[in-house]
This record gives structure tokens, C-alpha cells and sequence, in this order.
């Protein structure tokens, strides 16, 4: 009877697991690149942490060096610069924008919020501005992806 109540609390144990999403699988590697005081980049972070993925934070002094290196267009650039699988990640760029660009896979350098609008990710206003986030290539040319 014992082994049976303990392959029972396992079964159940799975199935709460299961059901609260406790057992999924951890979401890409995000790499950061931010100062060590901007409270709008620490909250830019827990949002993309808060939808599933993995980061990892660089505070740095030298972010238009990060930016270089990676190619941000000086006309897209924001307060903090991020990797992930392959892409950068400029600015307050909503965390399911992310995951749309590791879904889709287009060919292009990565995808920018530029400035610090308000109402954006980790930009927390009650009046909220429309923006655009928008693709650069390895040229610098631009397009839309998406609009808030």
C-alpha cells in the first residue's frame, strides 16, 4: 500500500507541475549590456525575465563602445543593448517582439526601440506613446516590424 500512495503523490505531484508551468523549459539566453544605475534597463530586464527568458546582465561605462560592436545605427540607439541567438536587441523592445523575431528567423542584425518611449518595457507612464520597433540590417537600412 505504501508504494502505491507514493506512485500516486508522484503522478499527482507531475500533474501539478504540468499545470502550473513549473517544469517548462527555460527560454533563450538574453545578453545585456546596461548601466549600473538606469532603473528603466533593471525594468526592461524583469520584463523579458517575466516572459520566460534567461538573462544575463553586463553592467557597463562603455555602452557606445557595446554598440558599435554590434552594430546599432546611431539613429536607433536606446540606453541598453542586448544579444540573443544571434540577434541584437536595442532598446525597450517588447518581450514577445522578441520571441516573434527567434520564431521567425528573418535576415537581418536585430530589431530596435529607439530612445525611451513612454509606455514601452521598463518605461512605465500612464500616458503611453505609439512607437514603432523597427529592423536594421548589417548595411544600417531600416524597416517597421511592429507598432505599439
Amino acid at each position: 500500500m505504501p508504494v502505491a500512495v507514493g506512485v500516486a503523490a508522484l503522478i499527482s505531484g507531475g500533474a501539478l507541475l504540468a499545470r502550473t508551468g513549473a517544469a517548462r523549459a527555460p527560454g533563450p539566453v538574453i545578453t545585456v549590456y546596461k548601466s549600473a544605475t538606469c532603473g528603466c534597463c533593471t525594468k526592461w530586464v524583469e520584463h523579458v525575465r517575466a516572459a520566460g527568458f534567461q538573462v544575463v546582465v553586463h553592467d557597463t561605462t562603455s555602452l557606445s563602445g557595446i554598440k558599435e560592436r554590434y552594430g546599432v545605427p546611431k539613429n536607433l540607439t536606446s540606453c541598453h543593448t542586448a544579444v540573443v541567438d544571434g540577434y541584437v536587441i536595442e532598446g525597450h523592445v517588447p518581450a514577445d517582439v522578441i520571441a516573434r523575431l527567434l520564431r521567425e528567423r528573418p535576415e537581418l542584425a536585430g530589431v530596435a526601440v529607439p530612445g525611451m518611449p513612454a509606455g514601452s518595457p521598463g518605461m512605465d507612464s500612464p500616458t503611453p506613446a505609439r512607437y514603432a520597433i523597427l529592423t536594421f540590417d548589417r548595411a544600417g537600412r531600416t524597416a517597421v516590424f511592429a507598432h505599439r
